[in-house]
C-alpha cells in the first residue's frame, strides 16, 4: 500500500488496461472515476456489451462512464469536479481534449506499450513484432495535445523472443500495472522528473489492416513468421487451400527451398521467396486452432499443393 495515496481517474477500455486498474487499486490509490468506451454490439444476438474495463470496475464496486466523446463542457465540467490529483489513461480510444489534459492536479499519465518514442500510435505491440524488433517495454508519459508525444515519466524494456501478439500483450500489460503503480509513487513525492522525448528514432504504429493479414508466400520465410506472430491470436494470418482461408498461428524458419507458396513435405512446410516456413498451429474455417498434425489427420495435404 503507498504511503500517499492519490485520488484518481482511471481511463481504459480494453483487456491491455485491466491489469493496471487492478494494480492501482490494491496499491490503495481512491479511483474516484472511471472512464471507459461505450458497450459496443458483439456476440452472436449482436447486444451491446459492456468492456473488459467496464466489467472489471463494476465488479471492484466502482462507478464506470461512458461518454462518447469528451468534447462537449458538460462532460468536461463533469471530469473537472471529480478533483482528481491525476488520471491514468491506458488504451482509452477517445481523444483527451485540453480542458481534460489540464483539470488534474498533477495532469494525465498514459501508459505506452512501447519504448517510446519508437512506435507512437495504435498498434505498437504488432508493429515492433512485424518490424522484427528484439525488444520493447512500457513507456508511463506526461500526457499532452499530441500522439504519444507527451515527456517520459519511467519506462522499461523486456525481450520480444518468440512471443506472438497475445502473449506480447499479456506481458505488457502486467509491466504497465508494475511500472505504473512506480510512477504514481514518484508522482505522489515529486520524485519523478518528466523528460522530454528525443526527436531522433520516431517511428508510427499505423492501425493494422485486413491486407495485411494474407500471407504473399514470395516474400522471405523470417517475415512470413513475423507476420504470423503479428496477427495470433486474432486476427490471424490467413493463406488459401482449396478454395478455403486456413489462418495459420504459428510456425518457424525451416530451409528448405523451392517454389514459392508450394508445399515441399507432408508436414505443411511450404516454400517461400526465401527459405521455408514449416506450420506448426492452424485453423480450418468453422474449426478451433490445432496442431498441424491434427489438422492434417483429416485433411492431407501432399507435397507439391499449391497454397494462394
Amino acid at each position: 500500500m503507498t504511503d500517499r495515496p492519490l485520488k484518481l481517474v482511471f481511463m481504459g477500455t480494453p483487456d491491455f488496461a485491466v491489469a493496471a486498474l487492478e494494480a492501482i487499486v490494491a496499491a490503495g490509490h481512491a479511483v474516484v472515476g472511471i472512464y471507459s468506451q461505450p458497450p459496443r454490439p458483439a456476440g452472436r444476438g449482436n447486444r451491446p456489451r459492456p468492456s473488459p474495463v467496464q466489467r472489471r470496475a463494476e465488479a471492484l464496486g466502482l462507478v464506470v462512464r461512458s461518454p462518447v466523446s469528451l468534447k462537449e463542457p458538460a462532460a468536461q465540467t463533469e471530469f473537472a469536479e471529480l478533483e482528481a490529483d491525476a488520471a491514468v489513461v491506458a488504451a482509452y480510444g477517445l481523444i483527451l481534449p485540453a480542458a481534460i489534459l489540464a483539470a488534474p492536479r498533477l495532469g494525465c499519465v498514459n501508459i505506452h506499450a512501447s519504448l517510446l518514442p519508437r512506435w507512437r500510435g495504435a498498434a505498437p505491440i504488432q508493429r515492433a513484432i512485424l518490424a522484427g524488433d528484439q525488444e520493447t517495454g512500457i513507456t508511463v508519459m506526461q500526457m499532452d495535445e499530441g500522439l504519444d508525444t507527451g515527456a517520459i515519466l519511467t519506462r522499461r524494456a523486456i525481450t520480444i523472443g518468440d512471443d506472438d501478439a497475445g502473449a506480447l500483450h499479456d506481458r505488457l500489460a502486467t509491466l504497465g500495472g508494475e511500472l505504473i503503480v512506480e510512477a504514481l509513487d514518484g508522482l505522489a513525492t515529486d520524485a519523478l522528473v518528466a523528460i522530454p522525448q528525443p526527436e531522433a528514432g520516431v517511428t508510427y504504429a499505423k492501425k493494422l489492416t485486413r491486407d495485411e493479414e494474407a500471407i504473399d508466400w514470395h516474400r522471405p520465410a523470417v517475415d512470413i513468421v513475423r507476420q504470423v506472430c503479428a496477427f495470433a491470436p486474432r486476427p490471424g494470418a490467413h493463406f488459401t487451400l482449396d478454395g478455403e482461408a486456413w489462418k495459420l498461428l504459428g510456425g518457424s524458419v525451416a530451409g528448405l527451398a523451392g517454389i514459392s507458396g508450394t508445399v515441399l513435405d507432408d508436414h505443411l512446410t511450404v516454400a517461400c521467396g526465401k527459405d521455408s516456413v514449416a506450420m506448426e498451429r492452424v485453423q480450418r474455417p468453422g474449426r478451433k486452432p490445432m496442431a498441424v498434425a491434427d489438422a492434417l489427420r483429416g485433411h492431407p495435404v501432399p507435397a507439391g499443393t499449391v497454397l494462394g
